[in-house]
C-alpha cells in the first residue's frame, strides 16, 4: 500500500465534511434541505454518508435544516429539530413532518 493513500483519503474526507458543512450553513431560517439534496449539490456520495457527517460534525451548523426526503425530522433530536422549526416558522405538516413543498431550499454546489 502506498504511504500517500491514507493522506490523501483523510484529506479527501476532511473536504467532503466542509462541503456539507458549507451547504448547511447556506440553508436560510425557516427553510430546510435534504440529505439527498446535500450529496447532489456537493457531487460526491449519497445521503447516508452525508447524514453520517452531520451526526459526527454538525453540531455547530443548523443541523434541524436538514431532513430525511419524506420530511422526517432527525430522529435522535426529533423535539429540539421541532422546536427549532416552530421558532424559525418552518412550514410543518399536522403529521409533525416539514412540509418540503413549502419549505425546501437547494443548496448550490460547493466544492468537494
Amino acid at each position: 500500500m502506498d504511504p500517500v493513500e491514507p493522506d490523501a483519503r483523510a484529506r479527501a474526507w476532511e473536504e467532503f465534511v466542509e462541503a456539507v458543512l458549507s451547504c448547511v450553513e447556506q440553508v436560510p431560517p425557516g427553510r430546510v434541505t435534504t440529505y439527498g439534496a446535500i450529496a447532489d449539490a456537493v457531487g460526491r456520495h449519497g445521503p447516508r454518508r452525508v447524514g453520517n457527517v452531520m451526526s459526527r460534525h454538525g453540531g455547530a451548523v443548523p443541523w434541524w435544516r436538514v431532513v430525511r426526503a419524506d420530511g422526517t425530522l432527525p430522529a435522535c433530536h426529533d423535539g429540539e429539530a421541532r422546536q427549532h422549526h416552530l421558532e424559525e416558522g418552518t412550514p410543518l405538516r399536522r403529521s409533525g413532518k416539514v412540509d418540503l413543498p413549502a419549505a425546501f431550499f437547494q443548496p448550490e454546489s460547493g466544492p468537494a
